[in-house]
């Protein structure tokens, strides 16, 4: 009997790893690009995680539904495979079937003023469309939408028998919450330890933990080259790559440390040898959020073609990471909290205070020379929409011209990509850019 017969709730898990595959293939076609060959492998570590979930439901054993900002070099340690319950949206909203989902969910009775990440991944629950975890580690933070997906779940009729565990956010930034959720992420390891019958050794989650040391020190080399002007690359590689294999794919592996490496010889010879994404640089962005998956093919190259305008940088890339001090276990768990809590991105940002807004947006533009700050504005993130007049006013400061979209990242018929590029065609001509 075939697995998808066994387990009906696998299927959209397969169709993604099938759709992961399908553009593996037309990297590979292009592999004369050095770009494409890093490409190529970040689509193998993406198609080993998706292996490692289906071999783990044939085999029966554990895996782990979770989230990037959970600690996850603990399950590397621990040999335990995991996918993000908002896995879709985050990693596969190239697939073509996106708007039917989104509105399948919409059928359901979700509202579509819901962030639609938010939406999908309720869908794909309440539809039996995401593989049943051992155990599941669900995200109470950064905004309202995160514990509402939780509620969901643990109604949920399938899932309410999967023993669940939620990290509680402290608010502030101080050594007391610091304290405090080190031992959230240690209540998290005893509950993993009791529900999957893996026993977490210390001494390899220090081996993990200084391999993804690594791959962040490697990740703020590559920045600090993208500081170059022309930047070495545009939207096509860096971020959204760097993030999800340092936090998702190959959290606390050599194998991601390799890649990091190639990273960065492609950006230093692309440096030295003056050579950027387009012909001329005219205008660098900083992306302030997400980038528009959903659409994203359709937008961003035409930025780049039409204005010469290149994405130096974007929340995701945005580097403020702590390294973790592995000599000391104590110190260990309060490094990997703040990683985890006041690091991460889109966690740091929404969970916090408005300051972090306007730090990372100071930092960046000095830092990365920037030209425009780009707040998409995306219907679901509200906590943002908030602190829009304090991050324009910060931008006024700092003399650099700042646009507010109002897209959905995932949905293009909320704001269409021409309406986008019109908007951003405007802007450019009133800011005297390109």
């Amino acid at each position: 009997m075939a697995l998808i017969d066994k387990h009906p709730e696998l299927a959209r898990y397969i169709s993604e790893q099938q759709w992961f595959e399908f553009l593996r293939e037309q990297t590979l076609a292009m592999s004369e690009i050095p770009e494409m060959q890093l490409q190529t492998k970040t689509l193998d570590s993406l198609l080993k995680m998706y292996g490692r979930i289906l071999q783990a439901v044939e085999n029966n054993e554990p895996f782990l539904a979770s989230y990037y900002c959970l600690a996850p070099e603990i399950y590397t340690a621990m040999n335990l495979p995991y996918y993000m319950v908002m896995q879709t949206p985050f990693l596969a909203s190239s697939v073509p079937y996106m708007l039917d989902d989104i509105d399948a969910a919409e059928a359901l009775g979700l509202g579509n003023d819901l962030c639609t990440a938010i939406r999908l991944s309720i869908y794909y629950v309440e539809a039996n469309l995401s593989p049943l975890p051992t155990c599941a580690l669900n995200l109470l933070f950064p905004c309202d939408g995160a514990p509402l997906l939780h509620e969901v779940i643990v109604r949920n009729e399938r899932w309410r028998n999967i023993p669940m565990f939620g990290c509680d956010p402290p608010y502030y930034m101080d050594e007391r919450s610091l304290g405090y959720f080190a031992g959230e992420l240690r209540k998290m390891t005893k509950f993993i330890e009791k529900h999957t019958g893996r026993k977490l050794d210390i001494d390899k989650l220090k081996e993990c933990l200084d391999e993804s040391n690594k791959m962040f020190e490697l990740w703020d080399e590559y920045n600090q080259l993208r500081r170059n002007v022309p930047s070495p690359h545009g939207w096509g590689i860096g971020a959204p790559q760097c993030f999800s294999q340092a936090w998702c794919y190959e959290a606390g592996t050599p194998q991601g440390v390799d890649w990091f490496k190639k990273l960065v010889e492609m950006a230093e010879l692309n440096v030295k040898n003056g050579v950027g994404p387009v012909p001329e640089e005219k205008i660098r962005l900083f992306w302030f959020d997400l980038l528009p998956y959903g659409w994203v093919f359709e937008f961003l190259p035409w930025l780049e073609e039409e204005w010469g305008a290149v994405l130096v940088m974007d929340m995701f890339g945005n580097y403020p990471y702590t390294m973790i001090d592995t000599s000391n276990e104590e110190q260990m768990w309060k490094d990997l909290a703040k990683r985890n809590l006041f690091d991460s991105p889109m966690v740091r940002q929404a969970r916090g205070v408005a300051e972090n807004f306007v730090g990372d947006i100071a930092r960046v533009v000095k830092d990365f020379k920037i030209d425009v700050v780009v707040w998409p504005g995306h219907m679901g993130h509200k906590d943002g929409s908030a602190s829009v007049g304090i991050m324009r006013e910060t931008c006024r400061d700092l003399n650099v011209p700042f646009v507010h979209l109002g897209i959905d990242l995932f949905d293009k018929r909320y704001s269409t990509p021409d309406q986008v590029k019109d908007k951003m065609s405007q802007f450019f001509r009133a800011m005297g850019l390109g």
